[in-house]
């Protein structure tokens, strides 16, 4: 794995060479919280890039608003071209939540845009962060709010090699399992076609298709395609495909959680039904009982982020799986 090393064509200069030998002496020496002061142009970030290729560590830096965010990521960038910096902010472009006015009957749904390109770039992140140690993430609040357990997306993972033998329909199974979706006419970032003998997926975090050639059930060869053109751009021994979604869990997890959300709907509904609030227990319970049909049957629904905490299996008040974790 490589180490973290900085590409300028300038050293730290000024004050810079204090500042980052009393930084990292802090760092070692174990304190929580230490602070680096400078005006705008006086060069913070190239000085916390050298803290960071001093401490070797995986490091994740937080900012204010995505401008800032995207900035900050840019430059470390090419401070570090050849290490994992990434982006990690929300991929909401509007957000409206769910809500109910009683006093006119109005019942507003939950209604959201998701940006596609940040999604990708959060994935990206995500998967770095479990690869590599050599990873420095930018980040905006988002990273606090709750992406589903570690372990569970670790173990969804699906491995191949040049090589081995795989049945292939169990890897269509895992694939479905892992939120993707087969699309045999137009493939887009989560989703896999099949053709003959070849198995093309295109990941949740790339813009490239990998393109596996099976020869019975032996992976004969594994190529990156451009999804233009066609045309082979690297051939590969291995192959990592992550799922397509954060919040994924695994069939038998999924169910025990179902039976778990249906004892607490019928709670809510007896509250509610015992107070007379007959609509409320009314909209709760449908809404509640469609989510589950999905989980049931996809295992993923719109705004499964609620029902987190017992697909994880978390005890109620506990803080939720996040990035910083």
């Amino acid at each position: 794995m490589p180490e973290f090393k900085i590409k300028a064509d300038f050293q730290p200069t000024g004050d810079q060479p204090r500042a980052i030998e009393e930084l990292v002496d802090g760092v070692r020496t174990g304190h929580k919280f230490q602070t680096l002061l400078g005006v705008t142009g006086s060069g913070k970030t190239f000085t916390m890039a050298n803290i960071v290729q001093a401490i070797q560590r995986p490091t994740l830096v937080l900012a204010h608003n995505k401008t800032l965010a995207a900035q900050l990521c840019s430059e470390f960038r090419e401070f570090f071209p050849d290490n994992a910096v990434e982006y990690f902010v929300s991929y909401y472009d509007y957000y409206l939540p769910e809500a109910y006015v009683p006093q006119t009957d109005t019942y507003i749904e939950k209604d959201s845009s998701v940006n596609d390109e940040i999604d990708r770039l959060r994935h990206s992140a995500t998967q770095a962060v479990i690869e590599r140690r050599d990873v420095l993430v930018v980040a905006s609040v988002s990273c606090i709010f709750g992406i589903g357990s570690k372990e569970s997306y670790s173990e969804t993972v699906l491995n191949m090699r040049v090589g081995d033998t795989y049945e292939r329909q169990d890897i269509l199974r895992r694939l479905i399992n892992m939120q993707f979706t087969r699309n045999d006419i137009a493939l887009g970032r989560g989703t896999f076609r099949v053709r003959g003998d070849v198995l093309e997926i295109q990941p949740i975090d790339e813009e490239v298709i990998t393109r596996i050639g099976f020869f019975g059930d032996e992976v004969e060869k594994i190529s990156v395609v451009d999804p233009i053109t066609g045309e082979a751009l690297s051939s590969q021994k291995n192959l990592t495909v992550f799922p397509a979604t954060h919040f994924v869990s695994s069939v038998e997890n999924i169910e025990r959680s179902l039976v778990e959300i249906e004892e607490e709907l019928e709670e809510r509904v007896a509250y509610f039904t015992k107070h007379g609030r007959l609509l409320e227990a009314q909209r709760i319970e449908q809404r509640t009982r469609f989510d589950m049909e999905m989980l049931r049957e996809l295992g993923y629904c719109n705004g499964i982020e609620n029902y987190s905490r017992i697909i994880d299996g978390r005890e109620p008040g506990s803080t939720p799986h996040t990035l910083v974790e």
